[in-house]
């Protein structure tokens, strides 16, 4: 929503790029993708100038809207100081906990002194309720809509990456149904198992890969992929710095793996602390509408 506010604004696709830290390129897929989310067109291209459709336009208003909502309530969590105190207790998956959510928590926690932050990490799809979290991280859906409320805090790309020792010995992919013959290494937490998909346009693909190595961590399967064990499938999340210093390079990059979101989860049978929206709030600032590990892709061409 950013992004096309940036553009209508500009009325430049390159210019909203340099803007958000984001390629030109980037910044039209964003575009492409909300307008076929909205399935109408918002804004009218040529080789001269960007402008609104009539559509575009009446969306405008809106997104402008929610766009100064979101950063006045980064401000307010900057400068809300020491009034946020006492224990907090949060869930994540190990590998977005200890690569993003730890430093994100640190400076958060800098912001208010009187908070005491507790980190759990663990990749076990555990009951908040149950274990008495105060906020959820997790990739994916609510496995129960009815106890927990969800707020959207990032996309999150799946990428197919291997090391160029493995391209070397057996060959790079073309096409999904080629990942039939590679050595493919699996998260095992997917919800369909060892059937990945694959968008291109209007073509659709699915294939049933043989595992040739599978683990419930995304690190564990990034560090095999590295010393040449196979194919991953993996987050960008986590992917992003071997990719950008070649320790991993993408794969089948023409098609799009299924999009999938991070959110924060709270029980949703009692309003949020203080403490609790805070942090939410906190996290929205940091990683929408295009999170840091994607503006760095972005900016090196990769994504």
């Amino acid at each position: 929503m950013e992004i096309f506010v940036e553009v209508a604004r500009l009325r430049s696709f390159s210019e909203a790029g340099r803007r958000l830290g984001l390629t030109r390129a980037m910044v039209s897929k964003h575009i492409l993708q909300l307008e076929d989310k909205l399935g109408a067109r918002l804004l009218h291209r040529s080789t001269r100038e960007v402008s609104l459709t009539d559509v575009g336009q009446a969306y405008l208003a809106p997104c402008m809207a929610t766009v100064a909502q979101a950063q006045e309530a980064a401000r307010v969590v900057a400068h809300s100081g020491a009034d946020l105190a006492g224990p907090l207790r949060i869930q994540a998956p190990s590998s977005f906990g200890s690569e993003w959510l730890a430093g994100a928590l640190a400076r958060f926690a800098l912001l208010h002194p009187a908070l005491e932050p507790m980190l759990y990490v663990d990749d076990a799809l555990l009951d908040p309720i149950e274990h008495g979290f105060d906020l959820t991280i997790r990739v994916g859906g609510i496995p129960d809509v009815h106890a927990l409320a969800m707020r959207p805090l990032a996309p999150c790309r799946g990428v197919l990456c291997a090391s160029p020792s493995y391209l070397a010995r057996h060959g790079v992919p073309s096409t999904p149904q080629d990942l039939q013959q590679h050595k493919c290494l699996h998260f095992s937490h997917l919800t369909d198992g060892t059937q990945w998909h694959f968008t291109r346009g209007d073509e659709q693909q699915s294939v049933r890969v043989a595992a040739a190595f599978t683990a419930n961590n995304g690190l564990v399967l990034q560090q095999a992929a590295q010393r040449g064990l196979g194919i991953v499938y993996n987050t960008t999340f986590l992917a992003w710095r071997s990719l950008l210093e070649g320790a991993l390079v993408p794969v089948l990059s023409d098609w799009e793996l299924p999009l999938n979101h991070l959110s924060a989860l709270y029980p949703a049978s009692r309003q949020p602390s203080p403490k609790v929206r805070a942090l939410i709030d906190f996290l929205v600032a940091e990683y929408h509408p295009v999170p840091p590990w994607d503006r760095e892709l972005g900016a090196a061409g990769l994504l």
